[in-house]
């Protein structure tokens, strides 16, 4: 028998500023109560956009706030813990302070154990440390209060490529529930098994993973275009149809990526086994012409003496118009440095940096410094007119809103009352409109939603300058750039034709090569070695495990394929509940043995290789 749900919602809704945020019952015009359902094992991602009322939501979880409508059941003793985005660290002096605040404060030693692994010192004020170091600092306190349901608001946002990649691994291990919102699409399709869409105040689930979400999406809006026209009602729809405009954004992405293939099959054309850009296919000065960037054996140090730390050792670019560079590494590495070095804020301890005297850049940082709270989004694009300067077209402030996904009405509200994603994407419409040639982003997709990635990719696809990128958002880099400089902390700097994924797959080749030729001279070094030792005969129940475990796995991912199938029946959990929850049960159990007889089957393999 199923599991009950730690969890349940039936028939809530919710007012905010006179209206239904979500959940408006039928006598108010809306499709009635939102049923929400998690089970002990859920790994669910929660979509929407940017005021759809993802953060309200995880709040109605926790009870901090009250529902206007519904019954919330909960199991006795489930804990659940939320990790939000911006915690309030005021009033701590250091960030353990903070993590052992409060009544349902975790043991410090839960905390010491986790925040070792993600390399945080909590003993740092808490009013200086950055960015990251306050995430980690959320993310041990969370982590060690144990929690059955564990919701997750942005929780990549300022973290490193090694500390996502630690928390990818701890929630695979991590046996209750888990809600995560998120823009970092490589975290999403890793990590859940369905998704939560909260669209236009209703909410939907389908037994998929976030990778299938996009083709789901496009699904839903085709048949709702497709019923309106049926039912007459098809103005309300399409106008929402038209604003999306699903079908042909996802052929316009297309045409863009493969667009972005080219290039990058171009940049390895100029592109030596060494890393040092040259022109293969045309002639040395047309390949200079185009240079609007050259670096030539550059280096950086800091300290002196024992404490001297190269962090960039020699190292040599040509960057061409229209380039898209993505650097790429971990905290600490030497981006921020790298990037200093191109763009002359910082100056080489050896080397040079020249730049085309044309060159004339934008720098968009993720702190959003440009932006006062007190100024109305008016004054911040077109200081307070009408009419803003979009890189020589002149265009009406309104209409330049609506290109950025915002309400034309909103041209007079105040930046601080704005959202931080809200605030990231009035930033980006400021600075795209800035006559330039060179794109200096650090860390822009911070607190953006996953329709404003979208677009963000769109608009830098379609910029005519170089681009410069810092981020840690892998699935966002594969989608932008031509070129990746990885940076892995010893001052050597990779340059690789293509995205993050190019840079991993290169990097293990380097790593299979490099420990192949150490294998290889340690074997001509070394006197033949003793005959090995008479291997350990298998026990027969081993024997037989190691024979017929692979068959039992293929056996079990049929098993979860074909239960995912029948689960992807949107009509299947309100015709037969009962059904749908045996079939997640199933599911579950088929997972768990299937990692479990992976685990005993490696186990054998090395004993018999033994």
């Amino acid at each position: 028998m199923a599991e009950p749900p730690i969890l349940s919602w039936e028939g809530l809704g919710l007012q905010q500023g006179g209206g239904w945020l979500f959940g408006a019952p039928e006598s108010a015009g809306g499709s009635g109560g939102l049923d929400l359902h998690i089970g002990p094992r859920d790994r669910l991602a929660l979509i929407g956009r940017n005021g759809a009322g993802k953060t309200t939501l995880l709040r109605l979880i926790t009870g901090q706030i009250e529902a206007d409508r519904g019954l919330r059941k909960v199991k006795p003793n489930t804990n659940i813990v939320w990790l939000e985005q911006d915690p309030d660290f005021s009033g701590h002096e250091t960030l353990m302070d903070f993590a052992l605040a409060g009544k349902d404060a975790p043991a410090q030693y839960a905390v010491e154990s986790i925040a070792g692994q993600l390399g945080i010192d909590m003993t740092t004020s808490a009013a200086g440390a950055s960015g990251g170091e306050r995430r980690r600092a959320a993310l041990a306190r969370a982590l060690a209060q144990e929690p059955d349901l564990l919701l997750l608001d942005e929780p990549t946002n300022h973290l490193d490529l090694s500390a996502i990649e630690w928390l990818e691994a701890w929630l695979n291990r991590y046996k209750g529930a888990f809600i995560v919102i998120s823009h970092d699409r490589t975290f999403l399709k890793r990590l859940t098994r369905a998704t939560l869409w909260l669209d236009r105040g209703s909410l939907r689930r389908k037994e998929v993973g976030f990778g299938g979400y996009e083709a789901w999406e496009e699904q839903v809006y085709a048949e709702e275009a497709r019923a309106a026209e049926k039912m007459d009602a098809k103005l309300k729809i399409e106008a929402h149809w038209l604003e999306r405009g699903v079908t042909a954004r996802r052929k316009r992405n297309q045409g863009r990526l493969e667009k972005l293939w080219q290039m990058r099959a171009q940049r390895a054309a100029m592109i030596t086994p060494g890393g040092t850009a040259k022109l293969k296919l045309a002639s040395d000065e047309d390949f200079k012409s185009k240079s609007v960037i050259v670096a030539e054996e550059i280096t950086k140090s800091y300290g002196a003496g024992e404490n001297q730390r190269t962090i960039i050792k020699p190292f040599s670019l040509r960057i061409q118009r229209g380039d898209r560079i993505g650097l790429v590494g971990g905290n600490g590495a030497g981006k921020t440095t790298l990037l200093k070095l191109l763009t002359k804020e910082i100056e080489p301890d050896s080397g040079t940096v020249t730049h085309a005297r044309t060159l004339s850049g934008v720098m968009i940082d993720q702190q959003r410094s440009l932006l006062s709270p007190e100024k109305t989004v008016r004054e911040v694009l077109a200081e307070g007119g009408d009419w803003i300067d979009v890189r020589g077209n002149r265009k009406h402030v309104q209409a330049y809103l609506k290109d950025f996904l915002f309400d034309p009405s909103l041209v007079d509200a105040k930046v601080g009352t704005f959202s931080g994603g809200e605030q990231s994407r009035l930033l980006l419409a400021r600075e795209f409109a800035r006559t330039s040639n060179l794109l200096v982003l650090d860390e822009p997709t911070n607190d953006l939603d996953l329709e404003t990635l979208d677009l963000l990719q769109e608009v830098i696809a379609d910029y005519e300058g170089t681009v410069l990128i810092v981020s840690h958002d892998r699935d966002f880099l594969d989608r932008t750039v031509t070129v990746t400089l990885g940076l892995d902390g010893s001052g050597h700097v990779d340059i690789v034709a293509g995205g993050y994924e190019d840079w991993v797959k290169q990097r293990a080749q380097r790593t299979k090569k490099s420990t192949q030729k150490a294998q290889s001279s340690t074997e001509r070094a070394s006197p033949p070695p003793p005959p090995p030792p008479k291997s350990t005969k298998l026990s027969y129940k081993d024997q037989r495990d190691y024979e017929l475990l692979p068959a039992r796995i293929e056996e079990l991912e049929r098993l979860i394929a074909n239960g995912e199938a029948a689960l992807a029946d949107p009509d299947l959990y309100r015709s037969d509940p009962d059904k749908f929850a045996r079939i997640s049960k199933s599911i579950d159990l088929a997972r768990e043995e299937k990692d479990e007889a992976e685990m005993r089957w490696l186990e054998l393999a090395e004993l018999v290789e033994g």
